[in-house]
C-alpha cells in the first residue's frame, strides 16, 4: 500500500520527479566520469610503458612516476649500462610533453626502436624518411583529423605526417631522436633509458646493481612491473583529494537538489498530508513515506547516471581520444549511488520531520 503511494506520488509529479531524477543522474555521472577518466588514463599509461618491451626503466634524476623532468641523461650512459653484466639491449629516448601535458612526442632511433620492441604497426602509410615527417598513433589521428600524408604545426615547425600506427607503445606522436633533441635544446641526452636482460629471472638483480653503479644514484630506477605498480591514483599527485572534493560537491548538489524539491512537494502536498493524518497516519509514516519516495528517486536516477556514464566514455572516445581516456569503473557504481542515497536523505530530512510535524486539522484548513 505504501509503495503504491509512493509510486502515485511520483507519477502526480511527472515534471518535478524527471527533474529530480535527472539532477541525481549528473550528480552520478559526474562522479563516474571524473573516476572512469582517472583510472582511464593512468592504465592507458600502463599499456604503454609495459608496450615497449622493456624489463627495466631507468629514468632522469628529479623524474617522479608520472611526471619527466628535461631530459639529462647523456648519450654515453646507454653504452655504460650496455657493458654491465646480464644486460641484453639498452634504448635512450627524449621525452617532450605538449599540449598541456595529455600528449607528449617522443624522439626514438626508428632501427634500434625495431630490434628493441618489435617496431610499429603501421594501419596507415610508412615510417618517416626525412627530417621533416613524423609517425602518429590512430588515437591522435583521430582527434586531430589527420592521416598518412596530412600536414601538421608542431614545435613552431611543419611536419608531414608519414604513418599512422597502432597505439601502445610509449607516446602518441614520434620522431627522429636527433630533430627533437636539437629542437628542444637537449641535444645529445635522453629522457628515459629502457633496458632489457638476457633472463627475466635477473631483472630484480639486475636493478640492485645499476643502482649500485657509479653515476646512476641519483636515477630513479624500476624494473617495468614495479614502475607499471606505481602508476597510481594514489601515486599521482593531487588526484586522490581532487576525487575527493569531486564526490563532496556531488553531495552538496544531491542535498541541494532534493532539500529544494521536497520542501516544495511537502508545501504542494499538506491538504495530502493532513488528509493521511485525519485518517490515523503517524508522524513515522509520513517521513517513511517521503524517505521512500526519496530513495526511489535516487536509485533510478543513480540508474540513469550510469547510464549517462556510457555516454560519456563515448564522447570521450570520439571527441578527445589522444587526450583524454575513460574507462567503466564498475566497482564504482554502488559507491556512487550510495553517496547520491545519502546525499538525497539528508536533504529530505527536513522537509519530512517539517510535514511529519503539521497539524492536521491546520493541514485540511490549507489552501
Amino acid at each position: 500500500m505504501t509503495n503504491k503511494l509512493v509510486l502515485e506520488n511520483l507519477k502526480h509529479r511527472p515534471i518535478r520527479t524527471l527533474l529530480v531524477l535527472f539532477a541525481i543522474a549528473i550528480q552520478v555521472n559526474l562522479m563516474l566520469t571524473l573516476v572512469g577518466m582517472s583510472y582511464g588514463m593512468l592504465n592507458d599509461f600502463q599499456r604503454r610503458s609495459r608496450g615497449v618491451g622493456a624489463d627495466i626503466i631507468i629514468r632522469a634524476p628529479g623524474t617522479s612516476v608520472l611526471g619527466l623532468s628535461a631530459p639529462s641523461m647523456k648519450e654515453g650512459m646507454v653504452s655504460y649500462v650496455l657493458k654491465q653484466p646480464h644486460i641484453a639491449s639498452a634504448m635512450g629516448v627524449t621525452v617532450h610533453s605538449m599540449e598541456g601535458f595529455l600528449n607528449s612526442v617522443t624522439g626514438i632511433d626508428l632501427k634500434l626502436f625495431e630490434q628493441f620492441s618489435g617496431g610499429f604497426v603501421f594501419k596507415q602509410g610508412r615510417p618517416w624518411q626525412g627530417d621533416r615527417e613524423i609517425v602518429i598513433d590512430e588515437y591522435y589521428a583521430a582527434q586531430r583529423k589527420l592521416k598518412a600524408g596530412s600536414a601538421v604545426n608542431m614545435l613552431n615547425r611543419d611536419w608531414v605526417v608519414s604513418g599512422v600506427v597502432e597505439s601502445g607503445k610509449m607516446s602518441r606522436i614520434f620522431m627522429p631522436i636527433q630533430v627533437l633533441q636539437d629542437l628542444t635544446s637537449n641535444t645529445g641526452k635522453f629522457s628515459q633509458i629502457y633496458v632489457k636482460v638476457d633472463d627475466p629471472k635477473r631483472v630484480e638483480e639486475v636493478v640492485a646493481q645499476l643502482k649500485g653503479l657509479p653515476g646512476l644514484a641519483e636515477n630513479p630506477i624500476y624494473s617495468m612491473e614495479a614502475f607499471t605498480s606505481l602508476i597510481s591514483i594514489d601515486n599521482a599527485p593531487g588526484l586522490r583529494p581532487f576525487l575527493n572534493v569531486i564526490v563532496g560537491l556531488s553531495v552538496v548538489i544531491g542535498f541541494l537538489v532534493v532539500f529544494l524539491s521536497l520542501y516544495t512537494a511537502v508545501l504542494e502536498r499538506t491538504r495530502e498530508i493532513g488528509i493521511l493524518k485525519s485518517l490515523g497516519a503517524t508522524p513515522f509514516f509520513v517521513i517513511t513515506l517521503l524517505f521512500r519516495e526519496t530513495i526511489a528517486l535516487s536509485i533510478l536516477g543513480g540508474a540513469m547516471g550510469i547510464g549517462f556514464s556510457y555516454l560519456s566514455q563515448w564522447l570521450i572516445a570520439v571527441l578527445v581520444p589522444a587526450s583524454l581516456q575513460m574507462q567503466i569503473v564498475y566497482e564504482w557504481w554502488p559507491i556512487s549511488i550510495s553517496i547520491a542515497i545519502f546525499a538525497s536523505l539528508v536533504g529530505a530530512l527536513y522537509p519530512g520531520v517539517k510535514a511529519a510535524k503539521q497539524d492536521a486539522i491546520e493541514a485540511l484548513a490549507y489552501e
